[in-house]
């Protein structure tokens, strides 16, 4: 059937006159152009995000939001250190990096320090709700009958110099309570603040330098994993800590936030980009000169490459709107792959002077298209991995490879037919290497002979597979340089630990009921720090107490205001004067309460909004876009209201997520862990990918070849692949979703060598050539890319080095083993379709 198929199909296209095809490549290629042209134009652009690459996670809405809120929070944050010997110096040099970015327009936005209005707005918005606030001290004292010690407090506070007391308060709040209240807004650190600036003290826990340190945080106007808001960023950053160093000599600046390992993955994937792209190119501009020692074969090369990336961008941009840096890392590869058919092409002609480029091209054609339908099915299994930046590998390859398929079928016919000098040297070599081959085979059918070598098989490929390990951390993406990572190591633990990705997400049926519960989650955490699983945590409950705990201090302060307000005065030594407006104040405010709403308003206030996930209030038709998020949004039940509790300075992650396991109202959000799980779930889907490929492989194959020559022909790539896996535990490389990418792969390129041999002519000396050119030129794109810094591509790359490796030494025996089990006779119609 597959036969018949490529035999219709190769006799219209010897129909149609060559300048015909070739006029139809040139019109395809032309519009490709024009088209990728007008895509960039209006929008497309280049992402180097790394998390444009991870899979998407199934959540429901309220998770999703609570996650897209810290992103948005968290994600461009940039927080800076500029380490001084005395304080005078790291406030004065704080104060001009602060005037420098904010004079860098288009950069960073909301540049701050430490806010010295926050203490006031505060006061000013919780004054008049006094008596609805209580710290825990002073609710005991009211609850035991304490009014004694409350009053021995404020006497004390009338008399201490550095007292919040004055005749104003006094009128107001005669046991000065609010004062006590206020400062417990406050959370505990080790950072202090003067004249404008945040400080810390190095030597408490960084290293034993002494000096003073002032905090500056900075948000990026834009992503900070976008390639030009980086360019602008780190200019801007340049030229403002250059002043600053340049005025103040012995400065020493610390740097953290995703910023700065952006810039290092952008830097990484460019560098790779041009020397791995390079080297590969140049390697098979060598490769082609050395086997034909003539320059058509080189242009044609350097075209089938050309043609191939150019539809290969085409059309990830077309699908996709973007092209990530990482899909252009690997697709360096696709210059190992797509020049396979020129190789093919020119080593038939090698074998044949006499025949025409059209004939070598429809001599070819059936068992080409077959291994294009291949390799493009083993791409498409890489496209299925939830992986963004996968499915961009996969389209981008696809494309490609068949953008070079289309310039070998329409273009070669009139573009190559100039003559090739003599090939003999090459071809006898190939020649050569197929009768050591031979001899082999003739030894591996002794009984033996099959015997030990089967045995030895076996043994390395048990031992192997029983020390692989596996290992879905998505943390091993990127890795960056010690340069990026000791800086901020140490500026986390200037700022106490610093905020986390992970996070704990709170629900609750109302909004009551939810800062209940942000309440009782308090000494749960408090207990966490003690014990050290936990630096610090952020929660609104510190500023945003439940009608329920402010109606209980509100009836304590009853017994001051209602029952005893004569006797506090004149305790305290005020007018008795005083008590009605006291009294008529307290009961005035009875139904006034702090609320999320107002809480929101206030400046300090908007600076923590995102951790408040209030119920949504759309219709089904406004986002009907995302059907998912359009069902959870009109059946809200009863997590409607949600609140997101920040952590800094994780120790013990699985000690916390131990601690609320099983609380349904509390969800400890790790999207790296879940993530990396996702990771490990299609890692073995892929694997099973793999297998049904080859199982479909194997029926496709025997409608050509039979089932028994179907078998060995699928056994190649199987057996390569089975062999890379005993390599990698050997050599103790763990096994991620990469390595399962990368043998979906080794499957698709290797089973075009099996099907080349398996289609060769009695000693097939110029598939041989072809196939040693093909692994030369493959090794040489997927070995450079096992020397990446980014551990997912050097996984891929290792990966495909190997099982290429293993399926170039393997691949011969199809025809050699065929030879000796057929006294050198074989006879496969399927290349003589003309």
């Amino acid at each position: 059937m597959a036969t018949k198929i490529a035999a219709r199909i190769n006799h219209t296209l010897m129909q149609t006159s060559i300048k015909w095809r070739f006029a139809i490549w040139l019109s395809l290629m032309l519009a490709a152009s024009l088209w990728t042209l007008q895509l960039w134009h209006y929008g497309a652009k280049v992402q180097s995000d790394i998390l444009a690459m991870l899979p998407h996670l199934q959540q429901d809405t309220l998770t999703a939001r609570a996650l897209e809120q810290v992103e948005s929070t968290l994600a461009d944050q940039v927080y800076l250190a500029l380490i001084a010997k005395d304080e005078t110096q790291a406030i004065a040099a704080a104060t001009l990096l602060i005037e420098q970015l904010k004079a860098q327009n288009g950069a960073f936005t909301d540049i701050r320090s430490a806010d010295m209005q926050m203490g006031e707005t505060l006061g000013q918005y919780y004054f008049p709700h006094r008596f609805k606030l209580l710290t825990s001290e002073q609710a005991d004292a009211l609850t035991h009958n304490g009014l004694d010690s409350l009053v021995a407090s404020a006497t004390a506070q009338l008399y201490n110099a550095f007292s919040y007391a004055n005749s104003q308060l006094l009128t107001q709040d005669p046991l000065l309570l609010f004062p006590a209240n206020l400062l417990a807004l406050a959370p505990s650190s080790k950072l202090s603040a003067k004249q404008g600036i945040l400080l810390a003290h190095p030597n408490q826990g960084v290293d034993n330098s002494e000096g003073v340190a002032a905090i500056v945080m900075a948000k990026g106007k834009d992503s900070a994993f976008n390639p030009n808001a980086q360019l602008i960023q780190q200019a801007a950053l340049t030229q403002a800590l250059t002043t600053v160093t340049e005025q103040y000599a012995g400065i020493q600046v610390l740097q953290a936030g995703a910023l700065f390992h952006a810039i290092e993955a952008t830097n990484t994937a460019k560098s790779e980009i041009s020397v791995l792209g390079l080297a590969s190119l140049l390697g098979v501009v060598l490769l082609v000169w050395l086997a034909f020692r003539s320059v058509m074969p080189l242009l044609l090369a350097i075209v089938t490459i050309s043609s191939g990336l150019l539809l290969a961008v085409t059309f990830t941009l077309s699908v996709f709107g973007e092209l990530h840096l990482l899909t252009l890392v690997f697709g360096t590869s696709l210059i190992g792959i797509a020049i396979d058919y020129s190789f093919h092409f020119y080593c038939e002609r090698l074998s044949d002077h006499q025949r025409s480029a059209q004939a070598t091209v429809a001599y070819i054609f059936p068992t080409v298209s077959l291994a294009f339908i291949t390799s493009a099915l083993a791409y498409v299994g890489i496209g299925l991995a939830p992986f963004p930046g996968m499915q961009q590998v996969a389209i981008f390859c696809a494309s490609g490879l068949l953008g070079a398929y289309l310039t070998l079928v329409l273009a070669y016919p009139l573009l190559a037919g100039s003559k090739l000098p003599s090939g003999e040297r090459p071809l006898n070599l190939a020649q050569a290497y197929l009768a050591r081959l031979t001899q082999l085979s003739n030894k591996l059918v002794s009984p033996w002979g099959l015997s030990l070598f089967t045995l030895a098989l076996v043994g390395v490929c048990l031992l192997g597979i029983s020390q692989l390990k596996v290992d879905d951390d998505i943390r091993h993406l990127q890795q960056s340089p010690a340069s990026v990572t000791e800086p901020e190591d140490k500026l986390r633990k200037l700022l106490s630990g610093g905020t986390d990705n992970q996070f704990l997400l709170v629900r609750a049926s109302s909004e009551e009921a939810l800062l209940q519960k942000l309440e009782s989650l308090g000494p749960q955490l408090d207990t966490a720090i003690k014990q050290q699983e936990l630096g610090n945590y952020v929660s609104l409950s510190r500023y945003l107490p439940s009608k329920q705990k402010q109606d209980a201090a509100y009836r304590l302060q009853g017994e001051i205001y209602q029952s005893q307000l004569t006797t506090v005065l004149n305790s305290i030594g005020l007018d008795e004067s005083l008590a009605p407006n006291l009294t008529a104040a307290y009961l005035a405010a009875k139904d006034s309460y702090i609320t999320p709403t107002d809480f929101f308003e206030l400046g300090f206030g908007k600076q923590l909004a995102p951790l408040w996930l209030a119920p949504l209030r759309l219709a089904p038709l406004e986002h009907s876009t995302n059907p998912r998020a359009s069902a959870d949004n009109t059946n809200l039940g009863s997590d409607s209201h949600g609140a997101i509790v920040l952590l800094g300075g994780i120790e013990d992650i699985a000690a916390l997520k131990a601690r609320f396991a099983k609380d349904p109202q509390v969800q400890l959000i790790d999207k790296v862990a879940d993530i990396s799980t996702v990771m490990g779930h299609y890692r073995l889907l892929t694997l099973k990918l793999l297998g049904l490929a080859l199982v479909i492989a194997l029926l496709l194959f025997s409608l050509s070849f039979g089932l028994k020559k179907a078998t060995v022909v699928v056994a190649v790539p199987a057996l390569a692949a089975v062999l890379t896996l005993a390599i990698l535990g050997l050599v103790g490389s763990p096994l991620s979703l990469f390595h399962a990418l990368a043998l979906i792969l080794v499957f698709g390129i290797g089973i075009d060598y099996s099907l080349f041999f398996a289609s060769a002519e009695q000693h097939g000396k110029a598939v041989m050539m072809a196939v040693f050119m093909s692994a030369c030129s493959t090794l040489l794109a997927f070995g450079l890319l096992a020397f990446s810094q980014t551990q997912a591509i050097h996984y891929f790359g290792l990966t495909l080095s190997l099982g290429i490796g293993f399926t170039f030494v393997l691949s011969p025996l199809i025809l050699t083993t065929s030879q000796v089990l057929t006294t050198n006779k074989v006879s496969i119609p399927t290349r003589n379709v003309i």
